[in-house]
């Protein structure tokens, strides 16, 4: 539940952007199996987050229970905290409810709340935070203002646990949209209609200063949570989320014109795809053509209602509602429709 509300200005969407010529562009690729605990070390240190008081992670849980690849690994979460425990007063993880499921019991089933805890970090429900309405005056956008949570907007430093997934309605999902689960409403889901643009505004306020992408199995297909697990055995890490996303987008072999949010990020920020440093591995030594989604008749129906916020409102406005169409989904193809 939300506990308050405070009016803000535009100016508020830039506290947290850095300048342009601030914004780091280089991203590392590693080979990685079980063990991940020394590539994180070296992240955090090229981010240099040693010194920032009060830290704020956010990592993938896009499922209420623990799945490989398809949320976030508790034993790569904790080993991050404990690292960022080293030089910080507090270290937040948290995550938002999601449109069928509370916050609360994934935290417990995925062994999040435990192993952040035992590491000496702190789990919060952003949807149970105080918030802050973030208002737009560009002028032009349909996408007026976002309520985003105080806890996330006062960190000293953000770091985005994000996985390699594809994904049925986005084609693809990453670093930038795992930024989606800082919106505490369950009901985000009625912003798809301006998707390109909100994952814009919450990329450019947020501006998370590492992005780990824990990449050792990542789905294909019907992503984010229904698709085929792929053993890729990677660790991407970066300073920019987007030169993230724009990394991870040629391993899987997909083309930024397919993902839609991210080449509508990219001409925004200017930030081009050749302009990007590999160090590591390079792309071509790991690459492997992901399994695009297939877009069936659910998927097509469900793309269509989420271009209409009216639309997707009256649709998905309540839980039973959303029973009855997976139930035809699942008559149809045998396994129910994704929120994410």
């Amino acid at each position: 539940m939300m506990t308050s509300c405070l009016q803000t200005q535009a100016a508020f969407c830039l506290v947290r952007r850095r300048a342009a010529d601030m914004q780091h562009e280089t991203v590392k690729i590693f080979r990685a199996q079980q063990d991940t605990a020394e590539i994180l070390k070296e992240a955090v240190k090229d981010a240099r987050l040693r010194g920032k008081r009060r830290i704020f992670v956010k990592p993938n849980m896009s499922h209420p229970e623990y799945v490989p690849g398809v949320v976030t690994d508790p034993v790569q979460l904790h080993d991050l905290v404990c690292l960022l425990r080293d030089g910080a007063e507090e270290v937040v993880v948290g995550e938002s409810n999601g449109f069928n499921y509370p916050c609360w019991a994934a935290f417990e089933k995925t062994g999040i709340k435990t192993a952040v805890k035992e590491a000496g970090g702190t789990v919060v429900n952003l949807s149970e935070e105080e918030v802050v309405e973030v208002r737009f005056q560009d002028g032009g956008n349909s996408l007026k203002k976002l309520f985003l949570p105080k806890t996330v907007l006062q960190a000293d430093a953000v770091v985005d646990l994000a996985l390699m997934k594809t994904h049925e309605f986005a084609a693809y999902s990453g670093a930038i949209k795992n930024l989606f689960g800082c919106v505490p409403s369950n009901r985000r889901i009625y912003l798809h209609a301006y998707l390109s643009e909100a994952f814009y505004r919450l990329y450019s306020i947020l501006k998370p200063d590492l992005t780990v992408m824990d990449a050792r199995v990542g789905i294909e297909g019907n992503g984010p949570t229904k698709g085929k697990p792929v053993n890729m055995n990677l660790v991407l890490t970066g300073e920019s989320a987007l030169a993230t996303d724009l990394v991870a987008l040629k391993i899987m072999g997909l083309n930024l014109e397919e993902v839609g949010y991210l080449n509508h990020i990219a001409r925004k920020t200017g930030l081009r795809e050749e302009e990007v440093t590999v160090k590591g591995l390079q792309v071509s030594e790991v690459a492997r053509r992901f399994e695009r989604p297939r877009i069936d008749l659910p998927v097509r129906a469900q793309m269509e209602v989420y271009k209409h916020e009216f639309l997707t409102k009256v649709l998905f406005c309540s839980l039973d509602v959303v029973k009855l169409f997976q139930r035809l989904t699942v008559a149809y193809r045998g396994r129910p429709m994704q929120l994410s």
